[in-house]
């Protein structure tokens, strides 16, 4: 039987931050969060766009608020989760959603090779400085949103800060292989750890968002991609689905999961990589300064 957005759990009482949230799937995951009943911070680069957003969610059900965070500086990173932190003191739903695909070679504020450093190094970062809180909530989920470009991508240890040559898709499918890789390493941390927070990941399939979106993909998308409203459908299942498992991967059920209903779907053998997934991990730490507290 198909999981819409009727089957969402109540969320009251219950705090949700969503990266991204001004737009795209990032925008639907929160609006449903919301109209479900919980306070949801919207954490966005963009504070036109995010205000934006929480006018469209006003009075829906739940609350929201808006947060500034730019993933592309770590120093902004750590300004959103030291608010965050002063003004909460839970977390039960963290939501790692945003991200950008294929642009020019160009770089974060720290250096790092802008799809790596924004997709993965700035969830990573935030979810280390947010996981103490993340721990002392019970039933709490980080949910990381991948894409089926994971398959074609490859962790280039030796060019990470793409000094030897740079591909705009081979970079963006790194950076969601990245996303899974760093799925699977911190459940199994928080496995080891004896602690109950879950570690899942989600993907799309395809929607209509305006990630690396042209004119032409624009059009294509409105023609064939379902809506980001059903497209958000797997993220919310992974954030609130009670058969979620640790280290779970969800994606529409449709056709080479381009479209459908939320259902558990496999992953790329590489994606499972334990030892690709530890020095991914332990490189995640060096470059971006964090430690985690599992």
């Amino acid at each position: 039987m198909a999981w819409t957005h009727d089957d969402i759990p109540d969320q009251s009482g219950r705090v949700a931050i969503v990266t991204g949230a001004n737009g795209g799937i990032g925008f639907e995951t929160a609006k449903a969060l919301v109209a479900a009943g919980a306070h949801v911070v919207f954490a966005c680069r963009n504070q036109v766009k995010g205000e934006a957003a929480l006018a469209r969610v006003a009075d829906s059900g739940g609350t929201a608020e808006l947060g500034s965070l730019d993933l592309a500086d770590l120093g902004s990173v750590r300004a959103f989760a030291e608010a965050f932190l002063a003004r909460h003191g839970q977390l039960d739903l963290l939501i790692n959603n945003a991200g950008l695909s294929v642009p020019p070679k160009s770089f974060t504020r720290d250096g790092f090779e802008l799809q790596l450093g924004t997709n993965h190094l700035g969830h990573f970062a935030l979810t280390a400085q947010l996981l103490p809180c993340l721990l002392d909530t019970p039933g709490s989920r980080v949910v990381n949103v991948a894409s089926l470009a994971h398959k074609t991508g490859r962790i280039a240890f030796d060019n990470l800060d793409a000094s030897r040559g740079y591909s705009r898709w081979g970079g963006y499918a790194q950076s969601k292989l990245a996303n899974l890789l760093f799925t699977r390493e911190l459940q199994r941390r928080l496995t080891a750890s004896g602690h109950g927070t879950l570690s899942v990941a989600a993907h799309p399939g395809w929607a209509a968002t305006s990630i690396g979106g042209t004119a032409a993909s624009r059009f294509v998308n409105s023609l064939f991609a379902q809506p980001a409203a059903r497209g958000a459908l797997p993220t919310l299942y992974a954030a609130t689905a009670p058969a979620v498992e640790p280290d779970g991967y969800y994606g529409p059920d449709g056709l080479f999961e381009l479209r459908g209903d939320p259902v558990a779907v496999d992953r790329a053998e590489h994606a499972r990589d334990d030892g690709v997934a530890r020095r991914l991990w332990v490189t995640s730490e060096a470059l971006t300064g964090v430690e985690f507290a599992v």
